[in-house]
């Protein structure tokens, strides 16, 4: 049976796997799904039609599953889905989709949100992700496996963060991050690759010397971005990291691409 502590609240029809432990204060609503070896450590809230995968640690004081923070929500029975083995740090607050957004606001697995972060409704975050103290994701942001959000940073509306990208401390990001940049500002600027970030994980140097050279022709004043675009995707067909950032631009945006911090916007 559910570990659960004499002052927790579970109300009727919450499904829990055997070995959760919820601890105490803590409040679990009739919607809600804990899979296997979830721990809610104390005063921990998890409501709505919300569903946490297994191995997934909450600590105080976080909210996950209230009602989006959008005038627009009318009390549509939308959704939150959080992947397995997360680490929900104290005061996090993660809000379910809308109709406006798919109805679903979707984690992946192995993220890790420290104090204070917030992630927005319809927001989709993938895997092994980092959001460092009070980082905040606005509604419909995608956010892409191994990126890494500094403390206090704010990120637009319907902006996309790539895989491996990593945004500073203080940054204010209104466009989308193209994967493995390094943007910083208090309106995002590229400055540079997460080099770091890829030698960490393995990157091969013959990968990380094509990636700078294809951003580098990214970003330059001739031609317009689908034709430098395409060109890159010709010039380094075999460079994975390279495809992913072609296939990052390519696809539709609402926002624009951060441009470097010397210029050359389109």
């Amino acid at each position: 049976m559910p570990d659960i502590h004499p002052t927790a609240v579970v109300e009727a029809g919450a499904e829990l796997a055997d070995d959760v432990e919820i601890g105490p204060f803590c409040l679990v609503g009739p919607e809600v799904k804990l899979a296997a070896g979830v721990t809610l450590l104390s005063h921990v809230v998890v409501v709505g039609n919300t569903e946490i995968g297994s191995g997934t640690r909450i600590y105080p004081f976080a909210s996950v599953g209230h009602a989006p923070q959008d005038k627009k929500y009318r009390g549509e029975h939308s959704k939150l889905v959080v992947g397995a083995d997360n680490t929900i740090r104290e005061s996090v607050s993660i809000s379910p989709g809308t109709e406006d957004g798919g109805m679903v606001t979707r984690i992946g697995d192995r993220n890790l949100f420290m104090l204070g972060s917030h992630v927005a409704h319809d927001c989709q975050v993938g895997n092994d992700t980092v959001f460092v103290n009070h980082a905040t994701l606005a509604g419909h942001v995608t956010v892409e496996d191994f990126a890494v959000l500094g403390g206090l940073s704010a990120v637009h509306q319907f902006c996309r963060i790539g895989r491996h990208a990593f945004v500073g401390g203080v940054t204010g990001v209104e466009r989308d991050v193209i994967p493995y940049a390094m943007v910083m500002g208090d309106r995002a600027r590229l400055v540079g690759l997460n080099l770091v970030g890829m030698q960490r994980r393995g990157f091969a140097r013959d990968d990380i010397l094509a990636l700078r050279e294809a951003v580098d022709l990214l970003f330059l004043p001739e031609g317009t971005l689908q034709e430098r675009t395409e060109a890159i995707a010709e010039r380094f067909p075999e460079a994975a990291p390279v495809q992913h950032v072609v296939e990052f631009v390519r696809t539709a945006s609402k926002r624009g691409i951060v441009q470097p911090a010397s210029g050359h916007a389109d």
